[in-house]
This record gives structure tokens, sequence and C-alpha cells, in this order.
């Protein structure tokens, strides 16, 4: 479909079919659109008057500096005619857009494009002078983004130099800028880079398994400053995409960045394996690692701003693999880390319970579950609930995972012999209120963190167990005394994270009962006359997905439940009471959060131990 130019005294603007391509080249022009949306009823003439006077305003005071006429439109945030509660947006324009251009519409996802390759296909002065942006290469074709659809001229040029058939999509201008900028950017960083030289020698050979002790000898400068840009670009990129961990993975030849968002992981760029190292070893620097050792695995951490200005701290690990450094870097972005008990995905009643187990004044409340289940975030959540100005709290962990300024932090030094025991024994001299450990590994751990509950200070910490009853288990085959358990635990909590449907785009479907009686077996849990399925759209990259909440299995220790913590432990006997007793087990905690439409049978099927009870 073809956008025809009409005449200055013309009041309307005709759409007829035809193929843009065959049309003359030119870029849109905003009098022409803003005809077309109040012809269609999209913009009153009010309007459409306002969009006219921002524009002789633009070019009035920023000397006629071109912008995309979609963007004085969308900023007018005028009534959608299709949910008059919401504004035309940008991306509704650009699909509008798209419809009459005759041309798909595409919500450009960075973490789909593979930058390294799509930069390649034409020069960035020449993607700039027609605003198009490179976002898909195969043999036989290049796709391009624009939002200047019948900007045509540059088709034929790239048909002729590339070989390739040239197809075109039509996307919001701000991403095409955006991306423009970005993409290009890294890429000539990472380029110069792999073209810096080090004593007037290229970078030459492969960093392999051989090479191992003699990583530290690779020829791209850490603080090189295309090293510095990369870096840069990777941090806010990745706080960007809501990612929780970035993984920079050496490889023989290229080596992989990935991202970890919403608990899947997603491959985002690739660096050629000496450009790698020295990226790792720039990280290295920001966490006052020793950037020398390259042989050892090491532990640092860094703190720094996202785009929204926040402040955000970074854990950093690294481990010597076949082809140079491993480095992950786990994301603590306080807005995230610390919540309120409802945003964690408690219930009412679970918030209940919960309040009760921590707001006694001593005992041993136990957070169990896998690595990755959140129990860091509800610790931290917990201890920002319970701190005040009368009550010293203090922790011993390892490695501490958020700075925060109301706690007293103590970080485990196995190099001087500061272990978990070690730092309980000295958190009993600082007068604590409330004592943290991060986690119970072995026994002489958990004999302190026993002791501290019995001289009256209420005592937080994690186990890697399955459920709540398993954590009994743990602890008296850790050797704990069955009658110590017995005066001082005062409750646990399994839990697991699941991944919520994305509110924007899930819809009702009928429940696959197989999979409902899979998951809930053996209780009989009424089906539901209907359940939420994920669909996919812009906002969760068509995953059906957005973000991860918590289900959860607590325990409260009534006294029915001590008596039965015994030398020979019936681990079976405790669940069939405790679920008496009140506590729902992770399978219906998951059920709820499924009937309720939060997520789905099979993100709970994932995640949640299906062994009978």
């Amino acid at each position: 479909m073809t956008l025809k130019t009409v005449p200055p005294g013309s009041t309307r603007a005709r759409f007829d079919g035809g193929d843009s391509e065959g049309a003359p080249s030119r870029k849109l022009d905003l009098d022409e659109i803003l005809r077309a949306l109040v012809l269609e009823k999209l913009l009153t003439e009010s309007d459409a008057l306002r969009a006219r006077q921002a524009y002789r305003e633009h070019l009035s005071k920023a000397g006629r500096v071109e912008l995309h006429p979609l963007i004085f439109i969308a900023d007018l945030k005028a009534p959608n005619p299709a949910a008059p509660e919401k504004p035309i947006t940008m991306e509704y324009l650009t699909e509008w857009l798209s419809r009459k251009a005759g041309l798909p519409y595409l919500k450009i996802d960075p973490m789909k494009i593979d930058v390294a390759r799509v930069t390649q296909v034409i020069g960035h002065q020449y993607a700039l002078r027609y605003r198009i942006l490179p976002i898909h290469v195969t043999d036989e074709t290049v796709t391009f983004a624009t939002a200047e659809p019948y900007l045509t001229s540059y088709i034929a040029d790239l048909k002729q130099i590339l070989r390739k058939e040239i197809r075109r999509v039509v996307a919001n201008p701000v991403d095409v800028n955006r991306y423009l900028t970005e993409f290009y950017r890294v890429s000539r960083s990472v380029q110069k880079a792999v073209e810096a030289k080090m004593g007037g020698e290229k970078i030459s050979g492969i960093l392999n398994f051989e090479q191992l002790l003699e990583l530290g000898k690779t020829n791209v400068g850490a603080e090189d400053q295309h090293i510095v840009q990369v870096v840069d670009w990777l941090l806010q990129y990745a706080f960007e995409q809501r990612a929780s961990d970035i993984h920079l993975e050496p490889r023989r030849e290229m080596s992989n960045v990935r991202f970890r968002i919403d608990g899947v992981m997603h491959q985002v760029y690739q660096f050629p394996t000496p450009v790698m190292g020295a990226v790792v070893s720039r990280i290295k620097i920001l966490g006052r690692m020793d950037v020398a050792e390259k042989r050892r695995p090491q532990d640092g951490r860094l703190k720094t701003r996202s785009p929204s200005g926040r402040e955000v701290e970074l854990r950093l690990s690294t481990m010597p693999t076949a082809f140079g450094e491993k480095c992950v870097m786990r994301i603590f972005d306080p807005d995230i880390v610390v919540k309120r008990f409802d945003q964690l995905g408690f219930t009412p009643r679970e918030s209940a319970i919960w309040e009760k187990m921590v707001e006694r004044p001593n005992g041993i409340v136990l957070v169990t579950g896998p690595t990755g289940s959140g129990k860091t975030t509800t610790l931290y959540s917990t201890l920002k609930y319970l701190v005040a100005p009368e009550i010293n709290v203090c922790t011993i962990e390892d490695p501490i995972e958020m700075v925060a300024a109301e706690f007293n932090q103590m970080q485990v030094q196995a190099s001087i012999d500061l272990d978990f025991a070690t730092g309980i024994r000295t958190l009993l001299r600082q007068d604590p209120d409330i004592i943290m450990v991060g986690e119970v590994r072995d026994l002489e751990t958990a004999q302190m963190a026993i002791q501290a509950s019995l001289t009256g200070h209420l005592v937080l910490s994690t186990l890697h167990t399955n459920d709540s009853p398993s954590s009994i288990t743990r602890l008296l085959d850790l050797g704990v005394p069955h009658y110590l358990l017995q005066g001082t635990l005062a409750g646990i909590m399994a839990q697991r994270l699941v991944r919520t449907l994305c509110p924007h785009c899930k819809q009702p479907h009928a429940v696959d009962e197989p999979s409902w009686k899979a998951l809930t077996h053996p209780f009989t849990v009424e089906i539901p006359h209907q359940v939420m399925r994920p669909q996919g759209c812009l906002e969760c990259r068509k995953t059906g997905y957005f973000g991860r909440t918590g289900i959860y299995e607590m325990a409260l220790i009534t006294p029915a439940l001590r008596e039965l913590i015994k030398a020979n432990f019936d681990q079976t006997a405790f669940a069939h009471e405790a679920i008496r007793e009140g506590m729902r087990p992770l399978k219906l905690s998951a059920a709820s959060h499924i009937a309720r439409g939060v997520t789905t049978v099979e993100e709970c099927i994932s995640v949640v131990p299906l062994v009978d009870l």
C-alpha cells in the first residue's frame, strides 16, 4: 500500500494499494500523516494543530535538526480511540504506519539480534544516511528495520552490492535511532580492541587449555578505551533487559555473553576470545580483584548505577576454564532484592504465618530451597521488615550479597579461618538481637546457631533442601541433637521461584487435567474451570512470561510437631502432621497461583518437587 502525496491545499490524504518500492522514494511528511490520521478519526483537528505547532517550535529552536514525524504525534498523548483511557503510543502509530505501507511491523528486541553479524552488512554512515538498521542476515536475505517505509532509493544499490534479497520491516523510529548508535558503537569498540597493537604486534594465537597459565599475556589491555566502552555497554544493557546474572564464557575462538532473565538463559553477544579476556580483566579491576591471578577462582563486588540512576550492586565470581577465565556477575538491584512480603508472592495467610515466625524474640527460622530459589531476597526483605533503631541486626555471609546500611554485615574469610561458626561466635559478643547466618553447612555452624538461639537471639538462616520436613532430616544428619532442635526451631519455609504470566497478553484456556493431577497428586484439589495461558507480546518478548514470583511452604513448629522431632525422626509422619497443623505444601501453593492466573501448570511442574508426601 502506498501513501500518496496530496496537494498542499488538500484536506485529506489517500492510501491506495500498491508496492511501496514502486513509488517515488521520499521521506514521510508530518502534514500528510496528520491528515490521514484525522481522516480515520484517530486524531482530532485540534490534536493535529498541536502537533504542527510543536514541529514548528522544534525547527525554530533546534536549527532544523530533523526528527521523525511520529515523534511529534506520539508526544501529544492523545486518547486512543480503541481504549480512551490510554494515550496513542509510538508503537500504536508505528503499527498503523506499517499497515499503510504494506510492510510487516516489528518491535525490535536486541536480545534476538546477532549484533556482530548484522553490523558487518553495511557501514554505519550508510545506515545513518537512510536510517536503516540491519536486524537479520541469512545466505539469501538481509532484513532491515526502518521508520521511513517510502524511502526506497537504497534498495536497488544494496541488492547489487550484497547480492541478496532485501527485506524491510517497519519499526519504532526511536528504537531504530537508538540501536543504530548502540549496535555500531559496541561493534566498533570490539573491532578496535581486536586491532589494538601492544608492542607493535597484532593479537594472534588462541588462549587454549595448554596456555592456561599464560592467560595474563593477552595483547588487549583491560584499560583500553574500547574495552572500557564494551564493559559499560554490557552492564547498562543487562540492567535494561532485567537480567539477574551476566555470564562471560570463553571459548576457543568466539566467546559467549549470556544473560539470565526470569530464570532463563539468553545468548546476547559473542566476542573474540582475546577481547573476552580483556573484558574479564576490566571487570576484575572494577571489582578490586587480583588481575594477575588467573589460575584460581576469585570473588569480588562492584557498585554502579542503572540507566534510571539507581545504585546497583554486582557480585563477581571468576573461575579458570579451558579457554580462559569465566566470569559471572550476579546483579542485586535494591528495588528488586528488598520487597514487601506481598511483592514476594506471599498470600495474606502466608504473610501472617511468616510474621509470626520471625517476630519471636528467639529461636531459629530456616529458609530452604535450591540455588536460585530466592532465599536471599526473602531473608533481606525479612531483615528490612524487622530492623528498627532499637534492634541490632548482625549478619555473617559468604559472600555479602548486598550491602545494607541498616545491618552490621561480616563476610566469611576462609584464608584467615573466619568461617560461619567463628563468625557467629564473634557476633554473640556484639550484643545482637537478630543474627542472619548465610547458610548452615556443617555441624559446627549448626551448633553455634543453636547456641545463639538458646541465649535469647532470633537466628535466620538457609539450608539447601527440597522441602520443609527434609530440613530437619538434614540437621539431624549433620549431627545436631534432636532435643536441641525441639527447643530452638521456630519455623521452616521452603520456596521456589516461578515465572509469572505476562499481564498484557495472557489468555484464558481450558485446564489440562492430566498435568493438573500430576502437579497436585496425592491431594484432591478442585480443577478450575479455566486457567491462564501464555500468548506472547511485545512486552514479554513473545515468551508469554514477565517477571517471577515465589511459591512457599511454611511449617510453623507447633507443640504437636515438636513431639515428632526425635532421634528416629519420621519425615513422612512429620509432613502429614504439619499439613494437619496448617502447612500448605509447595504443590498446593503452586496450584493456588495457577488458579489465580499468576502462572502455569507447566512452569510449576518444572520447579516443584513432585514426590509423594
